[in-house]
This record gives C-alpha cells, sequence and structure tokens, in this order.
C-alpha cells in the first residue's frame, strides 16, 4: 500500500501563486508516475499535471500550461504543485495521485491512478 498525503491548500487572491506538497509513504518504490488532480463542486475530477519519478518528465493540462509546475523530490518521496497567476476557476479539491505501471505516456485518466490523498482544497478569491 501507498499513502499520500497532500497539504499546501488554501486561501489566495487571483494572481498570486500557492504550492502544493504531496508526501507519498508506504511501498512507494512501487509507483512509477504521480499526478494532480482535482476536482471542483459539480464537476468531474480531472488531470492538472503529471510526472515520471525515474526521468522527471511531465504532462500538463492545457488549462494549466505555462501556469503550474509539477515537480519531484524522490530523496523525500514528495511531489509539489507550483500554481502561478491563479484564476478562480483554479478553485478545487486538488488531489495526488499514484499509479503504479510503468506507461510510454503520463495517462491523464483518474482510473489509472492506483492510489489517492485526501485532497487539499484551494480557494482563489479576492
Amino acid at each position: 500500500q501507498v499513502q499520500l498525503v497532500e497539504s499546501g491548500g488554501g486561501l489566495v487572491q487571483p494572481g498570486n501563486s500557492l504550492t502544493l506538497s504531496c508526501v507519498a509513504s508506504g511501498r512507494t518504490f512501487s509507483t512509477k508516475i504521480m499526478g494532480w488532480f482535482r476536482q471542483a463542486p459539480g464537476n468531474e475530477r480531472q488531470f492538472v499535471a503529471g510526472i515520471k519519478w525515474s526521468s522527471g518528465s511531465t504532462a500538463y493540462a492545457d488549462s494549466v500550461t505555462g501556469r503550474f509546475t509539477i515537480s519531484r523530490d524522490s530523496a523525500k518521496n514528495t511531489i509539489y504543485l507550483q500554481m502561478n497567476t491563479v484564476k478562480p476557476e483554479d478553485t478545487a479539491v486538488y488531489y495526488c495521485a499514484a499509479d503504479r505501471w510503468i506507461r510510454a505516456a503520463i495517462s491523464r485518466a483518474p482510473m489509472d491512478y492506483d492510489y489517492w490523498g485526501q485532497g487539499t482544497q484551494v480557494t482563489v478569491s479576492s
């Protein structure tokens, strides 16, 4: 099993920045890809960004490309989501997820991820 714990959410004004963290514990060696997803009320959970532990290669949703950056610290089993120039439409619960499978491309489908954190609320409002 793998446990994921997110932190760093909160209230942020439009145009400002926020950094989310996700610490993985347990059988972390079994995870190959880490992802950030978000879910706003009434909406489906959607892919935000993903990163491969081994290569560090990344993928982003079009809506956050150029504003958000995903990174990893393998020594700390931690991934980050640097959110810059946030917008009200970024308001959602943000989830960290882990994929056990080796894939040529980072999956954007929630169903491909095996482990999930509890989520952290991000609210963008003035």
